[in-house]
């Protein structure tokens, strides 16, 4: 039986050639991703410059939702989410949480009374390491349907060109009812008296391997009380952490899970659009912030509350926002610890 031919040694050369097609590959993979082969496409990078204002960035905070508040506490399940989902959070029991009271502005110092949108972000832990890390928001729905969308909503707001928002509502006419609601939504005088909703669909796996889509809310058990914005104005820059500081010596604030199961047909990609209000939402368990800190020494300071860190049994949809929304806070985390200095924690912070 003859031998199989020997396989030729590799020249020096012939290595080299395939090292500088690897090293090519993986530069081109880079300056794609950078935006340098196309500087027209969005990237991260400049979705995160286009939050910054003309004075720039509030240095060592995050490049939006700038100004917020510590919290911990607990996500306490009723178990009635494991017929949805397999994700830990849903199997009846306690999990502990940190999380941040927010406000939708890139400006640290903002007063209040002149943000319209108000956040929370959430990290719920399992015993096992697994987190669940989400971001809300009080709106009902998002300004746009798409990524690109909301860099242009960036752009025309910082605009001095009269007709560069009524130009971008033809192209995206979803952002005049984001505006409606903006109008008319009463302001109310608490955090703890908003319901935050996760906009974004996420696909739940029960524990039979089935997936279906879902979204979910927060909704407080304070009752809302409607407060003229001229009013709040009045109650100083600081009145939403001043307020929720007070209400949490007198016991903890308190918000139930619901998640909402589609119809059938029902849209998971675009998160300028609610579900109709009759579809079937399900109790899932109770947000309890029992502790109240300043952010600079608190708990939720290095927290990247990155959507799409997700637990067994939860993952994305087609909602192309999760993964932008990652990319960016990813960006603005980077920017935002490198610039640590610049956001001082206080003497006894630094000890800890």
């Amino acid at each position: 039986m003859s031998e199989p031919p020997r396989q030729r040694p590799r020249s020096a050369i012939e290595s080299l050639i395939v090292i500088a097609v690897v090293v090519a590959v993986g530069a081109a993979a880079f300056a794609y991703t950078a935006g340098w082969l196309s500087p027209n496409r969005l990237t991260p990078q400049r979705l995160v410059d286009a939050f910054s204002p003309p004075s720039g960035p509030a240095l060592g905070h995050r490049r939006n939702h700038a100004k917020g508040i510590c919290f911990t506490g607990m996500f306490e399940s009723n178990g009635a989410g494991s017929e949805l989902s397999r994700a830990f959070a849903f199997s009846k029991g306690s999990y502990p949480v940190v999380g941040r009271l927010n406000l939708g502005t890139p400006d640290a110092d903002a007063a209040d009374a002149t943000v319209r949108v108000r956040g929370l972000g959430v990290q719920i832990s399992a015993p096992d390491g697994q987190e669940w890390r989400m971001a809300l928001i009080n709106p009902p729905f998002f300004a746009v349907s798409n990524p690109d969308g909301f860099f242009a909503l960036l752009q025309a707001s910082a605009s001095k060109d009269p007709n560069a928002m009524p130009e971008l509502i033809k192209v995206h006419p979803e952002i005049a009812d984001f505006d409606a609601w903006a109008k008319s939504a009463p302001w109310t005088g608490s955090y703890a008296e908003e319901q935050y909703n996760s906009l974004d669909a996420f696909i739940f796996t029960d524990a039979s391997g089935a997936s279906h889509p879902m979204r979910w809310s927060l909704l407080p058990a304070a009752q809302p009380v409607p407060v003229p914005v001229e009013e709040l104005a009045k109650r100083g820059p600081n009145f939403l952490e001043e307020e929720i500081v007070q209400r949490i010596k007198s016991g903890p604030a308190r918000w139930t899970m619901v998640v909402t199961v589609p119809n059938p047909g029902d849209q998971t990609a675009d998160p300028s659009k609610a579900w109709p209000a009759d579809r079937r939402k399900v109790e899932v368990g109770t947000l309890v912030v029992q502790t109240i800190e300043a952010e600079a020494d608190g708990p939720c300071r290095d927290v990247n509350f990155d959507p799409t860190i997700l637990p067994s049994g939860v993952a994305v949809s087609d909602d192309p926002f999760p993964a932008a929304r990652s990319a960016a806070y990813r960006v603005s985390f980077d920017r935002r610890t490198a610039e640590a200095k610049d956001y001082p924690r206080t003497v006894a912070g630094a000890s800890q």
